[in-house]
């Protein structure tokens, strides 16, 4: 596939499928790189770049001050183009009422991915329920923000952490661990060993595997 050089590669693509539409089009009115206007219909700006970019982007902005339509055009994606972040892209023109067409360099052929138009977010109530409860349960806060590439402290691993100290003397029944730690989930957690961190040695009652130690360890070090 043939990358353009210039922004100016797209217009004649853009202009025809435009014009395919009904519009009468002009290039370079004002601040916009493409003005398109049709009998009845509110008037539509297109801002072209050669990649997907926050420039782009806030060119989109901007437009939105001056007509209700704007859309953002690039050329199509290869491998290693915006395609890698297609869910995110048009998640994001979606929220700001941007459209985004994409063009085809080699065929001139003009893909509407998204048309503009009003977003008004579904919040998930399951989600927002969780991320609260998460946030009750934690205690303190263990983790560093930005950090990557890391383990993160959650509520989930700082309960097994409890079962896991309280285990370190034997082998203790599930309510017993529960009732000591203030763990109410203790003998679910232990059950399902989401840390390998845990073995049933008896019917309900379970204690610390090598891997249990290690991580008690390294928490201890600071790890």
């Amino acid at each position: 596939m043939t990358q353009p050089r210039r922004e100016a590669d797209l217009y004649p693509a853009l202009k025809a499928y435009l014009l395919a539409q009904g519009y009468d089009v002009k290039a370079e009115v004002g601040d916009c790189d493409i003005l398109a206007c049709r009998e009845n219909d509110p008037p539509l700006v297109v801002e072209m770049k050669l990649t997907f970019s926050l420039s782009l982007v806030m060119q989109g902005v901007a437009r939105q001050g001056l007509v209700d339509h704007a859309y953002l055009a690039v050329p199509v994606s290869g491998k290693r183009g915006w395609s890698l972040r297609y869910r995110d892209i048009i998640a994001l023109c979606r929220r700001l009422g941007l459209g985004l067409l994409a063009v085809d360099p080699d065929t001139g052929h003009v893909t509407a991915h998204l048309d503009p138009g009003p977003y008004v977010p579904r919040k998930s109530s399951l989600k927002s329920t969780r991320l609260l409860r998460e946030f009750v349960r934690r205690v303190g806060d263990p983790n560093i923000g930005g950090t990557t590439k890391t383990p993160r402290m959650t509520a989930y691993r700082q309960d097994a952490l409890r079962c896991a100290v309280h285990l370190t003397a034997g082998p203790l029944r599930g309510a017993e661990v529960a009732k000591a730690t203030g763990v109410a989930r203790a003998a679910a957690l232990m059950r399902a060993d989401h840390y390998g961190w845990f073995v049933k040695v008896d019917r309900g009652t379970y204690a610390l595997t090598a891997k249990g130690h290690a991580a008690l360890a390294d928490q201890a070090g600071g790890k």
